[in-house]
């Protein structure tokens, strides 16, 4: 993968402090779940206290931080729910 874009889906706390339900992050070559994490933090710093907690679903199922991302896939970042 190039220097391209990876569009990803935000929910809950993490669309608010966006204040989008989609983001574009700038995709590099060997993108995995752990770069996305860091190009988040790096290109959305209102997302940066976020970016370690947030589980990351690639095509409707949760990944590990090594799994490789293309932009075809439909990403989407969850923050991690509290409260009872």
């Amino acid at each position: 993968m190039t220097a391209s874009s990876i569009q990803v889906r935000l929910f809950a706390r993490a669309r608010e402090l966006a204040g989008s339900d989609t983001i574009s992050v700038k995709a590099v070559e060997n993108m995995t779940v752990a770069r996305l994490r860091s190009a988040i933090a790096e290109q959305y710093p209102e997302l940066q206290s976020l970016s370690g907690q947030l589980f990351i679903a690639i095509d409707n199922a949760y990944a590990g931080e090594e799994q490789p991302l293309t932009a075809e896939q439909e990403i989407a970042c969850f923050p991690p729910v509290s409260g009872g």
